[in-house]
This record gives structure tokens, sequence and C-alpha cells, in this order.
């Protein structure tokens, strides 16, 4: 049976979502949590790796098990065995041919920043902190700059191990609000793509952030993306402010 897992998880103290060897990532715990139900080794597949320290609210994944589970009693007991900071909320079951990567038509991620003098500790682990003023407005007219089919690479990791650089951007917006928890205003960046390369949000975001500050103008940031440049592109942002928000399917 294939079943389909709605995740979240805190990936403060993760290794990033994939299986590494001698460290603690997200797809390690939770098939070691599934090779002792199924009581045989047990691979699963996610919509896509988050790197260490990034979070999820709507992570999925897919697995293939030969015990007989309901969707409900499989989640009780894969979160029976797992620690507080990794969570499935939701199993059910898919067809034989549901991937969870491929099958994958838009990933939303959400980049959270408190724009404030001090950052409320209840905010610390989950939103970066920017004391400097940020233009939302600004921001929001070089994001449309994002928009669009493009070849990402001055805006991933150059140890990207994919051959084909391009992606499509369907949505970037950036909204602020107050936060009464924080005290503070909370700017939020919501991105929507095909697929994303391996640092490509956190680079796009450190690039808006430079905006944001007036330290990069709307030209800049366009010849960076036409000609692929990553020196004009800007550093790239904490993991911490960073979630997988939504994985979307047909």
């Amino acid at each position: 049976m294939n079943f389909k897992l709605l995740i979240q998880y805190d990936g403060t103290n993760f290794h990033g979502w994939q299986v590494q060897e001698n460290q603690r990532t997200v797809q390690g715990e939770l098939e070691k949590t599934l090779s002792l139900l199924e009581d045989a080794k047990v691979g699963m597949i996610g919509s896509g790796r988050t790197d260490a320290g990034v979070h999820a609210e709507g992570q999925v994944a897919n697995v293939k098990l030969n015990r007989t589970f309901t969707p409900d009693k499989l989640r009780v007991a894969i979160n029976g065995n797992l620690r507080r900071d990794v969570r499935i909320l939701n199993v059910e079951k898919a067809a034989d041919d549901f991937h969870a990567r491929f099958s994958a038509k838009i990933k939303t991620y959400i980049y959270r920043v408190v724009n404030a003098p001090v950052i409320s500790p209840f905010w610390v682990r989950y939103a970066h902190h920017e004391s400097r003023f940020l233009d939302v407005e600004r921001m929001n007219k070089a994001a449309q700059l994002f928009l669009g089919e493009h070849d990402w690479t001055a805006f991933s990791a150059a140890r990207s191990d994919v051959e084909n650089r391009v992606r499509t951007i369907s949505e970037f917006t950036i909204e602020s609000h107050w936060d009464a928890r924080a005290n503070a205003l909370i700017i939020e960046f919501r991105i929507s793509a095909n697929g994303f390369l391996r640092s490509m949000v956190r680079s796009i975001i450190g690039t808006m952030l430079e905006a944001g500050r007036g330290e990069k103008d709307s030209d800049t940031i366009q010849t960076a993306i036409v000609t692929c440049q990553r020196n004009l592109a800007g550093q790239t942002a904490p993991a911490h402010g960073l979630t997988l928000l939504k994985v979307h399917y047909e």
C-alpha cells in the first residue's frame, strides 16, 4: 500500500531532510521508525530536500508498506516513535503511482523576518532578525523581476548537482504585519515555483533584503538573473527563517 504523509518539523536540530551518515535528518528519523513498524528496511520519498535548519509546515512524503495499516493507525504509530520536533499530521492512502516528488506541481516557501530592534525569544528559531528598516514596497517591486522561467544559476549553490537550473517562479509576494507576541513587525516573503535549486530561496531572499535596505537596485538584480553571475546576487539568508509551507498536487 502506498501512503501519502503530511509532515511538519522544526528543522533546528536536524541536518536537513535527506539521509546522511552519522547525522540526524528528518528522512532518516522517519525511515528508522517505519522500518521498525514494517520489521524490514523501508525507504521513503520526500517532495524535496530542505537544508539544515529549514523548517516545514507542509512537507509531503510517500512510503510503500507491506504490512496492513489504516491511515490513522499508521499516523499514531509513527508519531509514537518520534521526538517532538517532527510530527505526521495526516496519513492517507495514495494511488500506486503517486510519487511525492515527481507528482508535485508547485512548491511554496515562506521566509519570515522580524524587522525590529529586538527579536522575541518566541521567534528566534523561526524568523531572521533584521534591525534595519526594510522597504516592503521597494521589495515588492523588485520581486516582480523574479517571476517567470529563468536559469537560476546566480541564485543557487555552486555545489548543486543538477544539470538543468531552469525553474519557473509563479508567485512572489512580500507582506508585513504587526505580531503581538513578537511586539514587532514581521515581514513574510512567500514564493512559489515548479521547483527550487539548492539554496535558491535563501539566495533570493538575501538579495531582496539588500534591496529592502537600499543596497541593491533593480538593474543589478535583473543583470544577475539574465547573466547568471553569482557575485551580483545577495548573500544567502540564514536557514532558520525559511519554512516549506505547502506542496501542491493535482
